[in-house]
């Protein structure tokens, strides 16, 4: 004869180990009560008594404000959980948006390393600057290790100390710039938002349907952020350094004038026809003049009538 399976004993807790069993304080469960986050306790006599779904509410919040929610958007999504709505779709998205936006594998770098990378010098200021930045985060206990979440940046800026930038410099820079890519992105969002996902926040909260596919927006669009940033600094760069390294190699003197600024918007080969044309002394008061000329021609095609009238035939002019 099978013997009947005991049944699991329920949880039972105070609230003082609620809280701790939870992460938070007891002013904080308490605080959580009256918000009407977190169901009432089951009072016995003059004692109150929690269970497993008071623990399991006191998690979900936690983790929701771990990722950016306030109470009041935690209180009308966990009011749709209890509705039957369900979270798992939201739940869903808010992991999507909060997952990795690059394939760069965090490292770790022992601080003897780190002071070999920049010269061997031991700097607490530059430490300092780096860690206050992220591009360096403490290991708690250990003083000589570093987690480097992003080893691309701080090669970087190897490179650039090992070329003779000043750490400061550095740091500054890196300040600046992240001030700029953040414009960027908040731009990027705005624009997502007003043309892809505005359909998706009308319902507060989205329903699982709606948050899976935007979910799946998200993985789609990911991507094009940094493809775009990607392809127009490649092109910015192209055309500034071209721009400052003619300014760089130009020879002393004045600005050139506006003749020659024609000139080196002109075709090499255009160049050196008009020069076998007309000599090289020449060259610029050609060009200026042929320009004029273009210009005053333009002018008087648009003044001229677009249709001109037919002659009838044998009538004299």
């Amino acid at each position: 004869m099978d013997r009947p399976v005991a049944e699991r004993p329920v949880a039972e807790y105070r609230i003082e180990d609620l809280a701790r069993l939870g992460g938070a304080t007891v002013r904080t469960v308490r605080a959580y009560q009256d918000r009407g986050l977190l169901p009432r306790p089951e009072r016995r006599g003059r004692a109150n008594v929690y269970g497993d779904e008071h623990l399991a509410r006191l998690q979900q919040i936690a983790d929701l404000l771990e990722r950016g929610y306030t109470l009041a958007s935690i209180k009308e999504l966990l009011e749709a959980w209890d509705t039957g709505r369900g979270l798992g779709g939201v739940l869903g998205l808010v992991a999507e948006v909060h997952g990795p936006w690059t394939d760069e594998q965090e490292d770790r770098i022992s601080r003897a390393e780190l002071d070999a990378a920049f010269g061997g010098t031991p700097d607490e200021d530059a430490v300092r600057e780096a860690v206050e930045l992220g591009v360096l985060e403490r290991v708690p206990g250990r003083d000589d290790e570093f987690v480097v979440p992003s080893p691309q940046e701080l090669a970087v800026a190897v490179e650039l100390y090992a070329a003779g930038v000043p750490l400061a410099a550095i740091s500054e820079h890196l300040r600046e710039l992240r001030g700029q890519v953040e414009h960027i992105a908040g731009r990027f969002l705005e624009f997502t938002t007003e043309h892809v996902f505005a359909r998706y926040l009308d319902r507060r909260p989205p329903t699982d349907a709606d948050a899976a596919e935007a979910a799946a927006l998200v993985r789609r669009l990911r991507p094009l952020a940094q493809q775009t940033v990607d392809a127009e600094l490649a092109r910015a760069m192209r055309t500034l350094a071209t721009r400052h390294l003619q300014q760089q190699l130009a020879p002393p003197g004045p600005p050139p004038k506006e003749d020659e600024q024609r000139l080196t918007a002109l075709p090499a080969a255009t160049v050196e026809a008009v020069t076998r044309l007309v000599g090289a002394a020449q060259v610029a008061e050609f060009v200026t003049a042929a320009v004029e000329r273009e210009v005053q021609g333009r002018r008087l095609d648009a003044l001229a009538p677009r249709h001109q009238p037919h002659h009838a035939v044998g009538q004299s002019d």
